[in-house]
């Protein structure tokens, strides 16, 4: 673990135009520089580099930050690797704390199953190459399906001797120890001999790699002579210390920077789908191999893209792992096509018989969204009115998992149109699923282990509060508010330790109240908690963080050790005028504090105006007398705060 002196040092000597320039030819602009964007297909310089502020942006796919950032999205590394490469590149030695003997001992055995899986990948590679056995069988086999040897080598494919004990017995030799032998899984023994088998003898390994490259896993497939009446064709390791099988997905390595590039991932079924469709020029695919996609591999996809096609086969199975997979990427924020390939193809097969631009226009002009796809499937020759009914709430229900508002009231208007159903009738379906939808989220959320916080403890905001009870249906004031939000969060990142105001307190002092304590005391005086998790967390970090001697706020922030919170303070802190321009235009303290004060009013005034749509909603969907009343009451007490807000703000009121 890096501590925080040697990451401040490194922060320190760290020249964004320097690091940047590893990677991306720039040119002078101004006070800044800019080049090709190394994110996405960029013909025109839309990458801008603030050496003042530290940070990089693409003003056309939106990527950026800071150089550790920069540097996490560009090698596809983690924090701490991105860390130790800044550290090499500035000759900083990098002082980590000491692990404890339970630590060390972990490590070591982690390292060492690292190492055995790396000389097992190599030894299989090698038996494919070399060994007479490999080229006649292994080799065969592989050529059968038509991989080329480039691909062969990209994903280090390769072959397993029938004998039982071929593999342990080469280990043992070299000095490779049994425990880690059957620790990663490519051994087992015997419970009555004690004997050494090998797992994967007489098959093709597929070898398992991490989003890091180290080798986790193996899979290894019986071949086709043998298959005749077995159900396993396939063999994978058995969860270890290095290896999850619900937290791996096949072929991310090879594929991450493509993703990250196009923005997209399709997600296929099997081995052979995913390194068929490489071949075909197709590189941005991963597999989850059959199984049901976990929360952990959904977590690691939206890393790299928010966007997801489901590339399954059109048969039965392949519609049911479509329709398994739909509910947890939407919930999760993905945004979900499916697409069913023609009958007797799969993956594998259709790559073959297409080039790449020709799967692409394929898969560009049939992939469908989930709510097409759940319908036809879902309503294919239902006449039944309980049954289309039935069909029809099991839609709402997975429109229901939608996090974000704006989503979900665009889903609804869809599945109205192509459903023939009134809007009002699927809002009303979905305002009822809701309360439960969220009732399992936070039962899965309670029942999660704890130690979920960023390693900087921010977490995400508790639910409560006006701003925390998000209207559902048609909402016009909803995507005002996110904008306002980050109008907020924009205004505390670049300015937030700015004193606009003396307060007076009931002692008679006078306390000095900054732009992050103002926007924090004024929304929580009316028990208001932004919507966005992050920009709450950036404010709560704000005020307490800002009463320490020397505080910046920009600087702080754009250096922050959470990563979710550089990278929104980089997007939020520069602006595309400010990176054309020599100098910014002064801003003078009552400007500074006008803005301020008429965004909190104008947030405050969308927030009321969406509470009185929730409650006039509920009020039309009343029936007891008393819960008519209260509601009644407080959308006139609403209403009277509303008025009030906008008569600050010098707006006229419109009843």
């Amino acid at each position: 673990m890096i501590d925080r002196a040697t990451i401040e040092k490194i922060l320190d000597a760290t020249d964004i135009v320097e690091v940047v320039s590893d990677f991306v030819s720039l040119r002078k602009a101004g006070t800044n520089y800019k080049g090709l964007c190394p994110f996405h297909d960029d013909t025109t310089p839309s990458f801008m580099v603030s050496p003042s502020k530290g940070i990089c942006k693409c003003f056309a796919c939106g990527k950026g930050g800071n150089a550790v950032n920069f540097l996490m999205e560009h090698e596809q590394i983690s924090y701490p690797d991105a860390l130790r490469w800044l550290a090499r590149k500035y000759n900083i030695e990098i002082k980590e704390r000491e692990l404890t003997d339970e630590e060390r001992h972990e490590e070591t055995v982690r390292e060492s199953m690292y190492i055995v899986n790396q000389w097992a990948r190599d030894y299989f590679h090698g038996i494919l190459y070399n060994n007479t056995d490999g080229q006649a069988i292994g080799m065969q086999y592989f050529r059968q399906r038509g991989f080329r040897d480039d691909i062969i080598k990209k994903f280090q494919l390769g072959y397993s001797l029938p004998s039982r004990s071929a593999l342990s017995t080469e280990a043992l030799r070299l000095g490779y120890k049994e425990e880690y032998l059957v620790g990663t899984g490519l051994c087992y023994k015997n419970d009555t001999t004690g004997q050494l088998y090998d797992r994967f003898s007489g098959r093709v390994i597929f070898p398992w790699f991490n989003v890091s490259g180290k080798v986790v896993a193996f899979g290894g497939r019986l071949l086709d002579s043998r298959t005749k009446g077995v159900q396993q064709k396939y063999v994978n390791s058995p969860d270890s210390d290095i290896y999850h099988k619900d937290h791996e997905l096949y072929g991310l390595f090879q594929a991450k920077r493509q993703i990250s590039k196009e923005d997209l991932v399709y997600m296929v079924e099997g081995y052979t789908d995913v390194i068929a469709m490489h071949q075909c020029g197709i590189e941005n695919v991963v597999a989850n191999s059959g199984t049901a996609l976990s929360a952990h591999q959904i977590r690691l996809l939206h890393r790299f893209t928010s966007n997801i096609v489901l590339l399954y086969d059109g048969d039965e199975a392949g519609i049911h792992a479509a329709l398994r997979g739909t509910d947890m990427l939407l919930g999760a924020g993905m945004n979900v096509k499916v697409l069913l390939l023609p009958d007797d193809d799969d993956p594998d097969s259709f790559s073959r018989k297409h080039t790449a631009v020709q799967f692409r226009d394929y898969v560009s002009t049939h992939q469908t969204d989930f709510i097409r796809f759940k319908a036809n499937v879902l309503l294919s020759g239902v006449t039944d009115p309980m049954e289309r009914s039935k069909a029809i709430g099991e839609i709402v229900k997975t429109i229901s998992v939608v996090p974000n508002a704006i989503t979900r009231d665009a889903y609804i208007h869809e599945c109205s149109e192509l459903l023939g159903v009134k809007e009002k009738t699927l809002v009303n379906a979905l305002n009822t699923e809701l309360p439960r939808t969220r009732a399992q989220a936070a039962g899965r959320s309670s029942a999660a282990p704890s130690g979920g916080a960023s390693p900087s403890g921010v977490t995400a905001s508790p639910s409560g509060g006006v701003a925390s009870q998000p209207y559902v249906g048609i909402h016009p004031v909803s995507d005002r508010i996110d904008k306002l939000e980050r109008l907020l969060a924009q205004q505390v990142v670049r300015n937030g330790e700015v004193v606009i105001m003396d307060v007076e307190m009931e002692d008679g002092s006078v306390v000095p109240l900054n732009i992050a304590q103002y926007i924090s005391a004024d929304l929580s005086n009316d028990g208001i908690i932004l919507r966005s998790p992050l920009y709450q967390s950036i404010i709560d970090i704000a005020v307490r963080e800002s009463t320490a001697e020397g505080f910046k706020a920009e600087s702080f922030f754009l250096n922050h050790p959470d990563i979710s919170v550089s990278s929104a303070a980089a997007d939020l802190a520069i602006l595309p005028y400010q990176l054309s321009r020599m100098h910014s235009e002064p801003v003078s303290l009552w400007q500074l504090r006008a803005t301020v004060e008429h965004l909190v009013l104008d947030y405050r005034k969308a927030v009321m105006s969406q509470k009185i749509e929730e409650l006039s909603l509920r009020l039309r969907n009343a029936h007891d007398r008393g819960e008519i009343r209260s509601l009644m009451q407080q959308i006139s007490e609403a209403k009277t705060l509303h008025d009030a807000i906008a008569k600050k703000l010098g707006n006229d009121i419109v009843s």
